[in-house]
């Protein structure tokens, strides 16, 4: 089968991402191997390839946002032949320490990931743990699916971490294929949205979406907020979505990775009870809570399809910012 690997990571211009010929795997007890039909292509992915994750699996393929077709099933599992699978960043965890035993499985040490610890989707097929696929809504076709299996379902848990209050004001920080998810979600549960970017594209998009008001991302904001969103990897932005809120306000902090945060100045950032957040993965019960949300609500889920050939192509233009929305790679 065609696959890409991480060979070595390194800057995305360097080139550390190649095509290789891979064997297809076979899948194990409780497995499935998966024949690829969109793979979304996440910032994740990025920090992958260019070393901000450390390597866990050299040589290894990325992508968890893998919509795919069935193709044989390892015994145990309780999907078969023929289904249509979503699989996602949470690979599997071991379902008995105390994290897991309280359901807040994303803090599960030993958890794995899909594209990290395992090979992902930037192939033609794919292995994935039955116990941590997600049967998709019909109502979502396969490119318009990819994205929500991380992109979405992180922007989800990164907006309940907000702890925004019903009709408050959100800010949002990066307007990438997270934010514009998570947004959607925001609008439609009653939030007046701003948002924060450096991209005039994505502003327009994000007032397109319904936003009311969009700028640049050390700008102001027309009014104090309540909960704020900061999606883009830049630890700077932290100390600019402190000062935003009014009192009380939460801000969650959605990477996986981020640049330092500079130093807080208490008073400006963090006295009258404004707090920080991160987010970590999502569990299980967020990934379906979405999809469900997402299909009802008819999330607009703005994509660019590239060929699985391009998959370096895309990886670059989304460093470069070259797009609003999310890439996906259709072999």
């Amino acid at each position: 089968m065609r696959a890409w690997i991480v060979r070595e990571p390194a800057p995305i211009a360097e080139g550390p991402l190649r095509r290789a010929d891979r064997e297809v795997p076979s899948p194990g007890p409780g497995e499935l191997l998966v024949r690829v039909l969109a793979s979304g292509v996440c910032r994740t992915d990025l920090h992958v390839a260019e070393g901000d994750l450390p390597v866990h699996l050299p040589g290894v393929t990325p992508g968890h946002e893998i919509v795919g077709e069935v193709v044989a099933a390892g015994p145990g599992c309780l999907h078969g032949t023929g289904d249509r699978v979503g699989v996602a960043w949470l690979r599997g965890t071991c379902g008995a320490c105390r994290f897991c035993r309280r359901g807040a499985e994303n803090l599960c040490p030993a958890s794995v990931y899909t594209g990290w610890d395992a090979h992902g989707g930037y192939a033609e097929y794919a292995v994935a743990v039955d116990a941590y696929t997600y049967a998709l809504p019909a109502e979502l076709d396969d490119v318009r699916a990819a994205p929500l299996l991380c992109a979405g379902i992180i922007g989800y848990r990164a907006l309940r971490r907000s702890a925004l209050p019903p009709g408050g004001r959100l800010g949002i920080w990066g307007f990438g294929g997270s934010a514009h998810l998570a947004a959607q979600i925001a609008l439609a549960e009653g939030a007046d949205v701003h948002v924060f970017t450096r991209s005039p594209a994505a502003r327009e998009l994000a007032r397109d979406l319904g936003a009311s008001w969009a700028g640049d991302s050390f700008d102001a904001g027309p009014a104090p907020l309540d909960s704020a969103i900061v999606f883009a990897p830049a630890g700077e932005l932290v100390a600019a979505a402190l000062e935003r809120l009014d009192r009380g306000g939460t801000c969650a902090v959605a990477g996986i990775h981020l640049s330092d945060v500079p130093s807080l100045d208490y008073q400006r950032h963090l006295f009258q009870e404004r707090q920080v957040r991160s987010v970590t993965a999502n569990t299980r019960a967020d990934g379906e809570e979405f999809l469900k949300l997402a299909a009802r609500l008819d999330v607009a889920v703005t994509t660019h399809a590239y060929g699985l050939d391009e998959a370096d192509r895309a990886l670059s233009d989304l460093a470069a910012d070259r797009f609003t929305g999310a890439a996906v790679l259709v072999p």
